[in-house]
């Protein structure tokens, strides 16, 4: 499914409003940007979740990305660019998936497979 390629400076979204950022150092550029890949950091701030435990709550924010299904046709250095419609996992600190990740803000001009 095609998607816009994701880059250093597009935002997204953890299911709980937490905010994502890409974190990249590609030599491969859109609108002057380095693009993101499989091999890049996603990091989240922000999330709020907490789980419910007897007797209290236990934080367990997302924390990072970790995508599954990146593009299958358009490759940087060997790795895998991420779309705007590429598929991931949101992870907390103990690596339990929190739900899908959406990147809202991305560069419209250059799409990949």
């Amino acid at each position: 499914m095609p998607g816009s390629i994701v880059h250093v400076g597009a935002t997204g979204q953890c299911p709980h409003l937490g905010q994502i950022s890409v974190v990249a150092a590609n030599r491969v550029l859109v609108n002057g940007q380095p693009v993101g890949t499989v091999a890049d950091q996603y990091p989240i701030a922000g999330c709020p979740f907490q789980v419910p435990v007897p007797g209290g709550t236990k934080p367990q924010p997302c924390i990072r990305v970790q995508w599954t299904v990146p593009s299958t046709r358009v490759f940087s250095f060997g790795r895998a660019v991420v779309t705007q419609a590429s598929t991931g996992l949101c992870l907390s600190a103990e690596q339990i998936p929190q739900g899908p990740p959406a990147m809202t803000v991305v560069q419209p001009r250059v799409v990949a497979m």
